[in-house]
């Protein structure tokens, strides 16, 4: 069977990005067909400036929207990253044959250095290095495939290039994984910023729609999400990304296409209008299970546990098999003794 594997980063609340780019993915397709792991990615979110009772508080809301959106323990692997050693262990063993160049080429470190740099500060080591721990989260597991969004790409062929590599100088021990992404809505963009992804990190929320934005809140999000120039309702996702957004979002809303849809409406007005309800009516059973998970903490904790537990066992042998390659000793057990008993007294003395 096909193995799966895909994370989530703790580092803001969730959005209608994630869930339609990704999440609905891994709830209507991959843990019906595969083997899959979903997995709350908490050691990432820790490479920037972070609160750490923040980054633990979105942590478990991130892995009770997973099981809200419809992700099942007994189909798939739900953990948190930080509670399998694995991803650490195998992270610098694939330091070890990973480059700095390879690192400095990666497009979101190069974006985050350069914007620092602007404010005349520098980013933590860990975002140069996290690609690489990235990896790990993935060749740990064997997985086949990784379903990401098209800004992760980069990182999946990372993945693969480094399976390559350690495979050929140290011996087969990994499978080479391919990144798979979804046709519509891969990347939901910000309503108001519609050349940028709609990200969970930023400081304004005005054109992010989370996916626990009360109803009057995300209608009053896509009514004002920027427009463009004219009046005729288009779908061209180059000269007017702001109607293709508010399209794409519609068609992933409502198993449309974005092109057929544009000759359905004479106005913008009616076109955010559905999308609004649309988006609402999307997000309602997720909002309304993830209130039900809430008032069960205990059963949130206990998936964790579990799928941690299924995950390690998992991992361990690809991580321990890598550590063999690479020339590390394999750790030295305690003898086994035997017990020391007394003697038993005759009873007749």
């Amino acid at each position: 069977m096909t193995r799966v594997f895909s994370g989530i980063k703790p580092t803001g609340h969730l959005t209608l990005g994630n869930y339609l780019g990704a999440m609905r993915r891994w709830v209507d397709v991959d843990q019906h067909r595969s083997d899959a792991l979903f997995c709350v990615v908490d050691l990432h979110a820790l490479t920037v400036d972070h609160d750490p009772a923040r980054v633990r508080r979105l942590s478990r809301q991130a892995a009770t929207l997973l099981l809200a959106a419809g992700l099942d323990p007994q189909l798939c692997t739900v953990f948190v990253q930080s509670h399998v050693d694995e991803h650490a262990r195998l992270s610098y063993v694939l330091e070890c044959v990973a480059t700095d160049g390879e690192m400095r080429r990666m497009i979101q470190y190069k974006e985050k250095a350069a914007q620092e740099r602007e404010r005349g500060g520098s980013v933590r080591l860990s975002l140069l290095t996290y690609p690489v721990l990235m990896a790990a989260d993935i060749l740990a597991y064997s997985a086949d495939e990784v379903p990401v969004g098209d800004d992760q790409t980069q990182h999946v062929e990372l993945t693969r290039d480094l399976a390559l590599r350690f495979n050929q100088r140290y011996g087969h021990t990994f499978v080479v994984p391919k990144a798979t992404t979804p046709q519509v809505a891969a990347r939901v963009m910000n309503l108001q910023e519609p050349a940028s992804k709609m990200g969970k990190s930023e400081d304004s929320g005005s054109g992010i729609v989370y996916l626990l934005d009360e109803p009057d809140v995300v209608r009053k999000k896509v009514m004002r999400a920027v427009t463009d120039s004219g009046q005729e309702v288009v779908y061209d996702r180059e000269g007017r990304p702001g109607i293709a957004n508010l399209l794409e979002i519609l068609a992933a809303c409502t198993g449309g296409n974005p092109e057929a849809l544009s000759g359905v409406y004479e106005s913008y007005g009616s076109l955010k209008k559905d999308t609004a309800e649309a988006v609402v009516e999307i997000l309602k059973p997720v909002q309304a299970r993830h209130k039900e998970l809430c008032a069960d903490p205990g059963y949130v904790e206990g998936v964790l546990r579990d799928g941690a537990e299924k995950a390690r066992a998992m991992a361990r042998p690809t991580v321990d098999t890598a550590y063999r390659a690479i020339g590390l000793l394999e750790p030295v057990s305690e003898p086994v003794t035997e017990p020391v008993t007394e003697p038993v007294l005759n009873a007749a003395r």
